[in-house]
């Protein structure tokens, strides 16, 4: 159908002649109303935001000085955490002359790290700055979440 004959039925029908692939070879074109074409995709759009899910980064803080127990009980919140898709920073903060030992922290993180077998990978790698290391882990690609 010619642009002319297509624009002249959708006046007959008294609604509105939109293009829907200006792409293809020729346009594909509806005679619709625009106004509810446009509502129902405005909901349609929010919708699907509404049912998406930010992932966040829940941030961790660990001393130095750490005992076995209480580091279990933070790798316990940070495996919930990520089944839950989030991703969790581990923050070892350094206090006095900790600093002067900067090689336990690092230990410390790569025990963290080892703790978690293959239910995490690392997303960061630990990196020292100020008087804080920090890294950051996401949930395996092949690991279980609540959903599955």
């Amino acid at each position: 159908m010619s642009r002319t004959e297509a624009l002249s039925a959708a006046q007959n029908a008294e609604l509105d002649l939109v293009e829907i692939s200006p792409d293809a070879d020729p346009p594909v074109v509806k005679i619709i109303d625009w106004g509810k074409y446009n509502y129902q995709k405005t909901k349609q759009a929010k919708r699907n935001q509404k049912n998406t899910k930010a992932q966040e980064v829940k941030q961790l803080r660990v001393g130095l000085k750490i005992s076995d127990h209480d580091l279990g009980v933070k790798a316990k919140k940070a495996r919930e955490f990520l089944e839950d898709g989030h991703k969790v920073k581990y923050v070892l903060r350094y206090r006095g002359r900790e600093l002067a030992h900067k090689d336990l922290g690092f230990k410390l993180a790569e025990k963290i790290i080892e703790s978690f077998n293959e239910e995490a990978t690392v997303d960061q790698a630990p990196q020292f700055a100020g008087r804080q290391l920090s890294f950051t882990i996401r949930r395996a690609n092949n690991a279980k979440t609540k959903d599955s």
